[in-house]
This record gives structure tokens, C-alpha cells and sequence, in this order.
């Protein structure tokens, strides 16, 4: 098995709050992680697309308050959006008790009603963790361009070929559309939301063009923004937003958007093999969306992330403010022989960036004269998140 980078996070947040909320997309392996937890803490776990399981919570105050000296692991818990004012109660109580934390601990399958319902009744007693798929870091000495072919997703990445791997994935993407996101509430026909995720895919990190997304799907501007907003609650799409300044410049104002996964976007564009990946259209901009991908899994809450664009050509692909107000420049190159282009120079003045970094395919870190440095996506991972 391989170690999720999040494990001692949760630990900690589960020593120290009532309530953790663990979110992240389905299978993605949060009732294996949950798990663990059961395995080191009293516990029991409910989870509630099961009917007998739902039962048992008809009356949560009487129920859970039986089990008050355990860990309650609840699972996919937006199928039940009336418990979280319970779930204020039970904490309540148990404060009084003593008991200040390892209450609960909340799978959810997406961000939307969790945040949305428990905002207010859970505020100051609740931590949020996100859970990504497998990210470079977690995949350090094994192949990290089968990681980027496949994705994080465990089952696709650790699928023995190349083969079982697209069909999991291609399997996942119709169980979505047809099960789960009706499931949350949104009468969207799967077919629709399909094409959607497939033309993001083909514009992985392009900027966010509304009018042309209407016009291919026959649907009206508002209408592509719920979708959007859809996915990205689902967690399933990133939107980056452009950085900003009182620089003086013309900076470009709409947001980039990338599937997050890059299995996903290969397996929505029918790329099977990494021939296959290597000689498409898409091969730049997969890669880029991968490595800011991984990067931005791991920053996490420790630095603000955008890209820089002005109307003049300059580019960053990548700026990263960390939580020592260092600004970080990130360009991704898909390349064994990275150079820094000129409108990434001009940027990096104009934003006046503390470090200037070129991700590229290799392995070795070296300077590139005039303070660039190329570097590898582990070695730039292992910065942020020193082992």
C-alpha cells in the first residue's frame, strides 16, 4: 500500500478538534484512510447510502450518544443534511463532559452541502481536510509518468495495465454522470455534463471562455456556470484565478481551468497509452495541469495560488505565495532542456518573484544563470513538503 501524505494531518486534526471532515471525490480512498483511524482510535463506522445504516440514525441524538466514548466515522455523510445540527449538540455535551475531541469524523464525497449546511452549526468545533488522488510525492521511486498517465485515483493508478486502468476510469466518469451527481441533487442530463467535462478537457488550462462552452453545448452563459461551479464543488476541476495587482499592467482577468486529474482527462479524450498521450495535441497542457496539479495538493492552505497573463504576452503559469510572503514563479515544460522563455522573464519582473522555477521532465536540479533554476516536480514537491 502507499502512504497517504495526509494521514498524520488527520491524526492531528482529530487530536485536537470534535469534528473532522475528510472530502474529496468518490473512491479516492477516504473510507481506506478512515479506516486506519479506526484502527488506532475506539470506533465505529456508519455508512449512510446503506439503509440499515441510515436506520440507526432515525433518532442521531439517541444513537450516537450511546457511543460517545468512540470515534463515529460517518460515511458519505451529505445523504443525511439534517445531522449536523445534531452533531453541534452531541459535541456540546461532550465538551462539558470533557471529551473535546475524536467525536467525529465526516466522509464526503463533495464540498457543496458539507460546507454549505454544516457553515454555521459546526463553526469553531469542525476542521475541513481535502484528500486528493495519489499525488508525486506519495509516488516518490516509482514511475511518475505511469502516475501522470493514469492519474492518482488508487484503482487506475495501481491497475496492472494500461488497459484495465482506462476502463476504471472510463467506468468512474459514467457512474458519476449517471449515479452520483444525481444523487446530490442536480437534474443535469448525464450526456450534457459528459460533453461539458470532455471540452474542458480538450482546453486543459486554458482560460475559462464561457461564450464559446455555451455555443458548443447549446446552452446559455449562466447556464455553463453552474455547471462549472458544479464540477469544481465536486472537486473534480480546478478553476486558477489570475493574479492582481496595482502594477500598472493590462493583466488578463478570466480564470484558467484544468481537470484535476490527469487520468480523467486522458481517459475523456481516449488516450489509452503514453504513445498515444506523447503524440496528441493535448501532451503540453496535460503535463502542465498535472505538475500544478500535484504542486497545489500539497501547498494546500500554506500559500495562495494563482498565474500571471498580461495582454502583453508576459506568463507565469504558476505563482505561489507562501506563508512567508516568499512569491514563487513556476513555468512547466515539458522538455529535457528547459530554457526560460522571454515573456516568463518579463513576468517574473514585473511580479518581482523571489524564486524562478522551470518544472521540466528530468531529474537533476541545476541553475539556468540570471537566478532561473530548472528543477524537477519531486525535488520542487519535497521543498514544500520536506520529508
Amino acid at each position: 500500500m502507499i502512504e497517504r501524505r495526509l494521514h498524520t494531518q488527520l491524526t492531528n486534526c482529530l487530536n485536537q478538534f470534535p469534528a473532522v471532515a475528510l472530502l474529496g471525490p468518490r473512491q479516492v480512498g477516504k473510507t481506506t484512510l478512515a479506516l486506519e483511524m479506526e484502527a488506532q482510535y475506539p470506533s465505529i463506522y456508519l455508512d449512510l447510502e446503506s439503509d440499515a445504516d441510515r436506520a440507526k440514525l432515525a433518532d442521531p441524538e439517541l444513537y450516537l450518544t450511546q457511543h460517545e466514548d468512540k470515534l463515529v466515522i460517518l460515511d458519505e455523510v451529505q445523504r443525511l443534511p439534517n445531522l449536523f445540527q445534531a452533531l453541534r449538540g452531541l459535541i456540546d455535551q461532550g465538551k462539558r463532559r470533557g471529551r473535546r475531541a475524536n467525536r467525529f469524523l465526516l466522509l464526503g464525497s463533495a464540498s457543496i452541502d458539507l460546507l454549505r449546511q454544516s457553515g454555521e452549526s459546526l463553526a469553531g468545533r469542525i476542521a475541513y481536510l481535502e484528500l486528493a488522488p495519489f499525488d508525486a510525492f506519495e509516488f516518490q521511486n516509482r514511475d511518475i509518468n505511469q502516475l501522470w498517465l493514469k492519474g492518482g485515483f488508487p484503482d487506475s493508478t495501481m491497475a496492472l495495465t494500461d488497459s484495465q486502468s482506462f476502463q476504471w476510469r472510463l467506468n468512474f466518469i459514467k457512474t458519476y454522470l449517471e449515479r452520483d451527481i444525481p444523487l446530490l441533487g442536480p437534474r443535469i442530463p448525464a450526456e450534457t455534463l459528459k460533453r461539458f467535462w470532455t471540452m474542458l478537457a480538450h482546453n486543459q488550462g486554458g482560460l475559462l471562455n464561457a461564450a464559446k462552452l455555451a455555443g458548443g453545448l447549446g446552452v446559455d452563459g449562466k447556464t455553463v456556470a453552474n455547471y462549472l461551479d458544479l464540477m469544481v464543488d465536486l472537486l473534480l476541476v480546478r478553476r486558477l484565478p489570475p493574479w492582481h495587482s496595482n502594477a500598472g499592467k493590462r493583466l488578463i482577468k478570466s480564470p484558467k481551468v484544468y481537470v484535476r486529474d490527469s487520468g480523467l482527462t486522458h481517459a475523456l479524450l481516449a488516450l489509452r497509452s503514453q504513445e498515444e498521450l506523447l503524440g496528441h495535441p493535448i501532451v503540453g497542457s496535460s503535463w502542465e495541469g498535472f505538475v500544478i496539479e500535484n504542486l497545489l495538493n500539497v501547498v494546500g492552505d500554506n500559500g495562495q495560488s494563482s498565474f500571471y497573463r498580461s495582454s502583453a504576452g508576459a506568463e507565469i503559469d504558476l505563482v505561489i505565495e507562501d506563508f512567508k510572503r516568499q512569491r514563487w514563479a513556476i513555468e512547466v515544460k515539458r522538455t529535457l532542456k528547459p530554457s526560460p522563455s522571454k515573456g516568463f522573464r518579463i513576468a517574473c519582473e514585473d511580479i518581482q518573484a523571489d524564486k524562478k522555477l522551470l518544472v521540466y521532465a528530468g531529474a537533476e536540479q541545476y541553475p539556468l544563470g540570471d537566478g532561473f533554476e530548472a528543477i524537477s516536480l519531486v525535488d520542487l514537491i519535497n521543498q514544500f513538503h520536506p520529508s
